[in-house]
């Protein structure tokens, strides 16, 4: 039997809004337990929409999404969610409540009344002193919050984790590193992970496997390798393009 929450597969979906906007299109997908997925596109491409469709935040027009074989929508959208970790651009910690309690309110909704040790423990796994647990999020660096919000997706040991451009608001050094720590999670939580981003060079060095969304529609999927040998497609060139320019310049810089 396949662990829980790992493979997921998107048969068919699409979503639509007012006046006929379709933010996806007709996209199938499967993606394998264990898997390292970015989803990248410019801002509209429908790659936030997609990924909320997963753990229903967004409900789908047509089409539907499963998990280890299981339409999400079998049980409440509630304990769906429980089994899932998320990680929203804007952090989403609650003011009024120490970084403890936001990390374990998945905890605590789940009835576990040993909360502290399992805390601490999670502190520790993204790299934050257990003393932190104390504190309020407004005292908290951008960086410490978004290490926050890991902590609390991953408070449940969810084995499927979905990240919407979790690093976008951090500096260029802090985003860099926590990128690194969470592709060392993935690996030693043994997750399926799904990350959002507009950067390609994020998605490059961090993705065993890149979708390329434009327009609602998937128009490229590939390894890193591949989309730097030229074989993803010109949607997926043309973002490419950017980080290897980049790249380019840099060293002529350096030289």
């Amino acid at each position: 039997m396949p662990d829980p929450l790992r493979s997921v597969a998107l048969e068919g979906v699409g979503k639509s809004y007012a006046r006929g906007v379709r933010a996806v299109d007709d996209i199938s997908l499967t993606i394998t337990g264990g898997s390292f997925v970015a989803l990248v596109g410019a801002s509209g491409s429908g790659k936030s929409t997609l990924l909320k469709m997963i753990n229903r935040l967004i409900a789908p027009s047509e089409g539907r999404v499963t998990i280890d074989g299981v339409p999400v929508d079998a049980e409440p959208a509630p304990l769906l969610r429980r089994r899932i970790g998320y990680v929203f651009q804007n952090v989403g910690l609650f003011p009024h409540l120490t970084v403890g309690e936001n990390v374990a309110i998945g905890l605590r909704l789940a009835g576990l009344r040993d909360r502290d040790a399992r805390t601490a423990e999670l502190l520790r796994l993204v790299d934050l002193p257990e003393s932190m647990a104390q504190r309020m999020p407004d005292a908290l660096s951008g960086g410490q919050r978004q290490r926050v919000g890991v902590a609390r997706a991953l408070a449940t040991s969810p084995k499927l984790l979905l990240m919407d451009e979790p690093f976008g608001a951090l500096d260029p050094v802090t985003r860099d590193a926590l990128g690194k720590a969470i592709r060392a999670l993935h690996e030693t939580m043994g997750l399926t992970t799904i990350l959002v981003t507009h950067d390609m060079a994020e998605a490059l060095l961090l993705a065993d496997r890149i979708l390329v969304m434009e327009g609602g529609k998937l128009v490229g999927d590939a390894t890193p390798r591949a989309l730097l040998a030229g074989e993803g497609g010109p949607a997926a060139d043309a973002l490419v393009a950017v980080p290897r320019e980049q790249a380019e310049r840099l060293a002529a810089l350096a030289r």
